[in-house]
């Protein structure tokens, strides 16, 4: 299951003073639920862009902590710097990482920037893809005539802040206006080349950067650059869309790079941008030797990478996402100047590393560990989590012979059939092992209820109406169990039928396992239902388990019918 991952890059008004830095960056630093990745203070801007990361809730409340606390240490009275500014906290956008898009991201925007005005009582202007305004999508409009300009702003109808519009007070005096909007991630990338061409790199460049270059009269180099009736330089836009690029040589190499920013990767993804920029340098003689990604990535970026440098090979894409990873860092050559390590330059690899610190997760034991685990005393990991993992195992086993059928020899037509199952099969997969651990987090739950104090008739009633909700989600955790085993039966019943008949026992094993793993859990979810009090929402989720029970028993003979007519 995806995570909603978020990542905030708020920018103060402050770059000189380490410790009024230190003092709001302490208060991210010590949020629960969020990563704090990068602190890059400008001397001569005298501004601090701020970078972290973690769930959306958790990262709006500390960007609103974080906010809160540079309005009391920064005073727009006193500031100068030389990057346009209008607030202690000038800008905030958030930015999608994954489990997230850009729109939902807008919605959390607008909602931090109501806060922001309630909470702390700052002006906030809405831009980007969250304006309410088209022509507040540019920041510049937002922010026109910086902090000087907003006693005249304040209460101008048509120039006020979307949200804490009031006269022009000493509170604005002191903290002046935010920006708060969404935008899309931005991804530097270096492509290395085989020259040390600064202006073969330059012209590779604008080849490709959406910009493009000066349309020129005569001879594209020589020529005099074109102008239009006012006196604007025509342009012959690149390739590439949202991409801005330049070429330069790195003396620390030794070789000439294409520079390039990715705005949206949703438009260009990083391996077309890379496939691109091989044909644009090929076509002038020039040849990509690997790229550098500076800064942090999606791990989206590179999966997706995986995937289509998969493709073009015609072999399955049905792979651990690691593996695609992998597959990605070797096809573009990202280790081509130094070690790329995903745990250091992936954002959710970074955040999820930050989170498992200290925290034992059945499914990063080994198989000994996990059955050592279920073995001991303890009652959890017990029969939900096994059920889950017996699934698991179900849809890997369908993977297993989908990627295995996908490169059979004279089968090379069908590999997009199994590599399209094969996906499918891991998706399945994936789900079940985040309810291993997510069945043993639900008997936590009831466990807590235990300790909570039951001595006045308010805390009584607070512990039942706890009891209740535990053991509701303790119940429909092993159900969603269920759900997801038996999708494994569409993976399992296409390979035994469709996939490389050597391997058609494994797809038996497979079904075997789904049924075995639907049955624990509706096991699971009869002894749990009868603990709800509300015995209608219990007998309906009995009901439903039953049902897919029932399905999965006769899907499992279904398929075994198959098995057995293949291996006679």
């Amino acid at each position: 299951m995806q995570k909603r991952i978020i990542e905030c890059v708020p920018n103060f008004s402050e770059g000189r003073n380490m410790e009024t830095i230190k003092q709001i960056t302490d208060v991210i630093d010590a949020a629960k639920g969020v990563k704090l990745l990068d602190v890059d203070p400008g001397e001569a801007t005298n501004r601090t862009v701020v970078t972290f990361v973690g769930e959306p809730k958790a990262v709006c409340d500390a960007a609103v902590a974080a906010i809160k606390r540079a309005t009391e240490l920064i005073d727009m009275r006193q500031h100068k710097g030389a990057h346009p500014r209008m607030g202690a906290c000038d800008v905030c956008p958030l930015i999608p990482v994954s489990g997230i898009t850009l729109e939902e991201c807008a919605e959390l925007a607008r909602e931090l920037a109501k806060r922001i005005a309630e909470e702390l009582n700052v002006p906030t202007y809405c831009y980007e893809a969250a304006a309410f305004k088209p022509e507040r999508r540019n920041l510049a409009v937002c922010r026109a005539g910086e902090y000087e300009a907003l006693p005249e702003k304040m209460m101008n109808e048509e120039k006020k802040p979307d949200f804490g519009a009031r006269p022009y007070d000493e509170g604005v005096a002191k903290t002046g206006a935010t920006a708060v909007g969404a935008r899309d991630f931005l991804v530097a990338v270096n492509y290395n080349l085989n020259t040390t061409s600064t202006r073969r790199a330059n012209a590779i460049a604008f080849d490709v950067r959406e910009k493009g270059r000066p349309m020129r009269e005569g001879n594209p180099i020589t020529g005099k650059i074109m102008k239009d009736e006012n006196g604007n330089t025509i342009m012959k836009p690149g390739t590439l869309k949202a991409c801005k690029a330049i070429g330069w040589f790195i003396e620390e190499y030794g070789i000439a790079q294409v520079s390039m920013n990715m705005t949206n990767l949703s438009v260009t993804p990083l391996h077309a941008a890379f496939d691109e920029v091989c044909r644009a340098a090929d076509a002038r003689g020039v040849r990509v030797t690997g790229a550098e990604i500076v800064g942090l990535v999606p791990k989206s970026a590179l999966v997706d990478a995986g995937r289509h440098f998969l493709r073009k090979q015609n072999r399955s894409t049905g792979l651990p996402e690691r593996e695609l990873v992998r597959i990605a860092i070797e096809s573009m050559g990202l280790s081509n100047l130094k070690e790329f390590k995903p745990e250091e330059k992936v954002v959710e690899y970074i955040l999820e590393a930050d989170q498992n610190k200290g925290v034992k997760k059945l499914v990063d034991m080994t198989c000994t560990g996990f059955a050592e685990e279920t073995a001991s005393e303890s009652p959890a990991p017990g029969g939900g989590s096994i059920s889950a993992y017996m699934g698991a195992l179900a849809a890997a086993l369908g993977t297993m012979v989908a990627n295995l059928s996908s490169h059979k020899a004279g089968w090379d037509d069908r590999w997009e059939f199994f590599s399209n199952w094969a996906e499918n099969g891991m998706a399945v997969m994936n789900e079940l092992l985040y309810l291993v651990d997510e069945d043993t987090a639900a008997f936590n739950k009831i466990m807590d209820v235990f300790g909570m104090p039951k001595g006045t008739d308010e805390e009584k009633a607070a512990r039942a109406a706890a009891m209740e909700a535990a053991t509701l989600y303790a119940t429909q955790v092993p159900l969603r169990t269920m759900k997801a085993a038996y999708k494994a039966f569409d993976v399992v019943r296409a390979m035994a039928e469709e996939g490389n008949p050597n391997s058609v026992t494994d797809a038996g094993v497979g079904a075997l396992a789904a049924r075995s793993a639907v049955m624990g859990a509706c096991l699971n979810v009869k002894i749990n239902a009868a603990g709800l009090k509300d015995r209608e929402m219990a007998d309906q989720l009995v009901k439903e388990a039953e049902e897919i029970q029932a399905a999965a028993q006769k899907a499992e003979a279904e398929i075994l019918v198959v098995v057995e007519s293949k291996i006679k």
